[in-house]
């Protein structure tokens, strides 16, 4: 399942991703991720699980869930849904990564101690919100205010969130369900701009034979990782625009109840974004701060809709950095 990825100009990408926001703006499309109703008066800002909750969604899970998910393997066979990344993933510009490989205290010696014991030890540097990842709950907010009515001013350090730190979330366990968008279309990739409606959501369930359930996660093929792979891969392309969830499918989503919603792309939702949408990445607003629900983005979901796997138990454990936004994850699949 290994990409083969070419050298990516990540200012290339970067005047891209811009030249996609201008023509937005140009369109009309605001730049203000506001509501038309003042954000004080808004219901999303306090949790039903209580003024002190940090983990919205994620409360749905529970022993009783994770037991119903355990009985959907019946082959034993797993799946890794995160792709394999290096310093050219491409990624949202300014967002980048590189490891440093170092055999310390090594240098011209023949190792350490008497038995000549070497090891080669590794820095990593870059961003968390790169390649596959989950975006926390302190990640999108609505004029500065987030999850549960925490405000920035009041929780967003510099060295860490202090509040709504993905070392809050406990285990991802819950049952999965896949929505194969090319197939529902027709089309080996669905074309960038696709919006998933709420009518397109639950034709492509009843179309598979799947209901979408409380505390599931949803996650969505739309084919676009195909476009990293090959002997030219098209990153500009990949980075700068996609098919992905419309307003009212995330909508809709919500009302289900859902855990956490990912797709095999970089942002989830739609760009270029839904004409006489009401500002920029708003499904990203619907889904995090007003209803606690978790993203995953840039999944490896080429091999469950090959073997159309459309139901599984999903399991991911997210790395415990204290104050993170957001984690390169790698959650794994089992049917």
């Amino acid at each position: 399942m290994g990409m083969r990825l070419a050298h990516t100009n990540l200012s290339e990408v970067a005047t891209k991703q811009e030249e996609i926001m201008r023509k937005l703006i140009a369109m009309g499309v605001a730049l203000s991720c506001g509501f038309a109703v003042s954000v004080d008066a808004q219901e999303w800002t306090k949790s039903k699980w209580g003024p002190d909750d940090e983990i919205g969604a994620a409360n749905l899970i529970t022993p009783e869930s994770v037991v119903d998910a355990s009985k959907l393997v019946k082959t034993g066979k797993t799946y890794n849904l995160g792709i394999v990344v290096d310093k050219e993933t491409p990624a949202f510009a300014p967002r980048s990564m590189s490891i440093t490989i170092l055999q310390p205290n090594q240098i011209e010696t023949d190792g350490l101690g008497t038995n000549g014991m070497t090891y080669n030890d590794d820095i990593f540097a870059g961003w968390l919100g790169i390649g596959p990842q989950i975006d926390g709950l302190g990640h999108i907010g609505v004029k500065h205010i987030y999850y549960n009515g925490f405000k920035a001013s009041e929780f967003a350090k510099a060295d860490g969130l202090k509040k709504l730190g993905l070392e809050k979330l406990p285990p991802i366990v819950a049952r999965g369900v896949l929505l194969d968008m090319a197939a529902y279309y027709g089309v080996d990739i669905v074309k960038e701009g696709t919006p998933y409606t709420k009518e397109d959501v639950i034709g492509a369930a009843k179309k598979q034979g799947v209901e979408i359930r409380k505390g599931d996660v949803v996650l969505f093929h739309s084919g676009w990782l195909e476009l990293l792979d090959g002997e030219n891969p098209d990153h500009k392309r990949y980075v700068s625009v996609e098919p992905g969830l419309g307003i009212t499918g995330a909508e809709y989503l919500a009302s289900k109840e859902v855990v956490a919603v990912g797709a095999d792309t970089w942002g989830l939702e739609a760009l270029p974004f839904e004409e006489g949408a009401d500002g920029i990445f708003k499904v990203h607003q619907i889904l995090i701060p007003q209803n606690g629900i978790f993203i995953l983005e840039n999944m490896d979901t080429r091999e469950l809709a090959k073997d159309q796997a459309y139901e599984f138990m999903f399991v991911l454990g997210v790395t415990r950095m204290r104050g993170a936004v957001q984690m390169m994850i790698n959650p794994t699949a089992i049917r």
